[in-house]
């Protein structure tokens, strides 16, 4: 069997991070044969919490995990990761706009990416899941400059995960029969879910899902609204965020950077932009990617409509406000 790769989650006694780890650790994410050393961060106040989670880990019998190690330190949480799934975060509450939490998410993503950068493997693969998640992978990137900025994303997995199964349940297939729903811009409800490229299975034959929805306007209106506003109905209803469903887009994200997509598929993810349909660079923005020997690459060259042109740039206008609001948060620190 394979030598142990050390991973970190933070935020580790948190409600998203009770569900992540059991999946990371019974190798849903690295695979089945790959051994684990996991790396508990939270704040001090957090430290019972994560007394308990270890008991339940290891009341869990997971041969995989190898050992855990906790702790509210990021010099020793970060030491040696190969993988960091950076979730710790002041959570979003019922009525709360997302640039709310930037001033203070942007602290404490700007001290994870210092400590990265002088402790990490320099090819650690780092997913950032707190809000506002792209915003807080380009100030990580940006406080690491020693490990490439690629090897920072954002997730918006999720948001490709809740479109994908609105698309399956509008046509009434499986959800594992509608691949290539694509996110662009930011996890927020200026985000653009785009069915314009996406293929539904019917039988045996691959069809557009513009086509099998039969419902442009609801492609255009009702479908983008639902998936925008997901996050906010999953809180109006628990009175909490999105949890279970946020640690499973964290694992597929994670997943498929790792293992690679299929011919002919691609994903939503938070990555670096480097201008491509005209977004603008050096920020983190979801575009489709495909992945091949752990490396993304954006998928180039598919057509872009007017009415997508217009959300795309709405998206884009969010990031970079708060990009330049963020980048003064941490300048004033």
């Amino acid at each position: 069997m394979a030598e142990p790769i050390r991973v970190v989650v933070t935020g580790a006694a948190g409600q998203i991070a009770y569900s992540l780890l059991y999946m990371i650790a019974r190798g849903e994410v690295f695979g089945k044969d790959q051994p684990l050393i996991l790396h508990l961060l939270d704040i001090p106040p957090m430290v019972d919490v994560l007394e308990g989670v270890i008991m339940e880990l290891t009341d869990c019998a997971l041969p995989l995990l190898r050992n855990v190690v906790p702790t509210t330190d990021p010099a020793v949480a970060f030491k040696d990761v190969a993988a960091a799934f950076l979730v710790g975060a002041m959570p979003r509450r019922e009525g709360m706009e997302r640039k709310d939490l930037l001033s203070a998410n942007v602290k404490i993503f700007k001290i994870q990416g210092q400590a990265l950068d002088k402790y990490a493997n320099k090819d650690v693969k780092v997913l950032v899941v707190g809000n506002p998640a792209n915003t807080n992978a380009a100030v990580c990137a940006y406080y690491a400059p020693t490990i490439p900025r690629e090897n920072f994303t954002a997730m918006t997995r999720l948001d490709q995960n809740r479109a994908q199964a609105q698309i399956a349940s509008k046509v009434g297939v499986p959800v594992a029969d509608v691949k290539n729903v694509i996110i662009w811009g930011n996890h927020s409800s200026t985000q653009f879910p785009d069915a314009n490229h996406a293929v539904v299975m019917i039988g045996n034959t691959e069809k557009s899902a513009i086509e099998t929805v039969g419902d442009a306007e609801y492609l255009k209106t009702s479908f983008i609204d639902v998936v925008q506003k997901r996050g906010a109905t999953v809180i109006a209803a628990r009175k909490m965020s999105s949890a279970m469903s946020a640690a499973k887009a964290a694992c597929d994200h994670m997943h498929d950077w790792w293992f690679g997509t299929p011919a002919g598929k691609f994903v939503s993810m938070g990555v670096m932009s480097d201008g491509s349909y005209d977004t603008p660079k050096d920020v983190v923005y979801s575009f489709p990617v495909e992945i091949k020997n752990k490396q993304w690459k954006i998928v180039q060259g598919l057509p872009i409509n007017d009415f997508a042109k217009s959300k795309m740039a709405l998206t884009s206008k969010e990031l970079l406000e708060e990009k330049n609001e963020a980048m003064a948060v941490c300048s004033a620190d």
